[in-house]
């Protein structure tokens, strides 16, 4: 695995475009043979004719821990040599700084859905964006100078970046990130398809919020970590979590924080409140409603 990262991460460090969308590639072909059953695996016939019985019956997270390449997989993202999040960003703030005529936007958009689920398998790596410099790359994404395809996958990735990490949702905070989806938001030149995508960051963010996720490594001694990958992402803080207290920073000293066993600086729901009504005065209410009322994410949120 060393060597196909290697050879991806040559393709990420290069100057040129061909051999950059080659290493997306590259990540994008390891991640999903992580996420994709692999060819000795049993296929059952599909009940559904419209589906393809040939193709791999993907992987659920629970199937994860045992598999032998996620476990290496997972090893490796620990290092900061091997850690596919860490480099895709590094490729982000180039193809960034050099793309300012758009000539590379599906590769940015590319690198946001590979960062999307790095997160996602390898969840300590969230803890790049508690760095200002990377989440103020990402908000520099959402800003309206981008495409909306660009907008659209930075919302996403950022929804990743701050599930169950409540310190990046501070650092989120204390870069007026709030201020920039909520200007967004009210734009009317926004598009649709954009606005869609601030409205689910915004159910998000007025959703209660799980405490930190300690480093994997702290409960991985005996090599069992990623073995209790055992849950939907919403709940990765409980199976990582170890019931330590992590320290805890203010961002502000009138915000009303939530002590809890899994440590971390929450922030209420009530307070997150107020913070949005700020920027949207008389519309979090309606968000509120709809979040009990519709549930989105499935609920697993609220």
């Amino acid at each position: 695995m060393e060597s196909l990262l290697s050879l991806a991460f040559d393709n990420l460090s290069s100057f040129d475009g061909a051999k950059i969308k080659k290493g997306l590639k590259q990540v994008e072909g390891l991640l999903a043979q992580i996420c994709l059953s692999g060819p000795s695996s049993p296929r059952k016939q599909s009940a559904d004719p419209g589906k393809d019985a040939d193709s791999p019956p993907r992987k659920v997270l629970a199937d994860l821990g045992g598999d032998p390449a996620f476990r290496e997989f997972f090893k490796l993202q620990e290092g900061f040599e091997w850690n596919i999040a860490q480099r895709l960003l590094a490729t982000l703030d180039f193809l960034v700084v050099r793309g300012g005529d758009g000539q590379y936007d599906l590769l940015i958009v590319n690198a946001l859905d590979l960062i999307q689920g790095a997160l996602l398998l390898h969840p300590p790596s969230k803890v790049l964006f508690s760095r200002s410099v990377h989440m103020n790359l990402i908000l520099d994404l959402v800003e309206p100078v981008n495409c909306p395809a660009i907008q659209c996958a930075t919302i996403i990735t950022l929804v990743v970046a701050l599930l169950d990490a409540p310190q990046n949702m501070r650092v989120f905070e204390q870069l007026d990130g709030l201020l920039t989806i909520t200007s967004l938001f009210k734009d009317r030149e926004t598009s649709r398809e954009v606005k869609f995508r601030l409205t689910e960051f915004l159910y998000f963010y007025l959703t209660p919020e799980t405490p930190s996720i300690p480093k994997a490594s702290a409960n991985n001694a005996s090599g069992a970590g990623p073995a209790l990958l055992q849950r939907s992402p919403s709940k990765l803080a409980k199976v990582f979590g170890g019931g330590g207290a992590a320290a805890t920073r203010a961002v502000n000293g009138n915000r009303d924080r939530a002590d809890s066993e899994g440590g971390g600086c929450t922030l209420s729901v009530e307070a997150k409140k107020q913070y949005v009504d700020r920027y949207l005065p008389g519309v979090v209410d309606e968000l509120l409603k709809d979040l009990d009322t519709y549930k989105p994410f499935g609920g697993i949120l609220s």
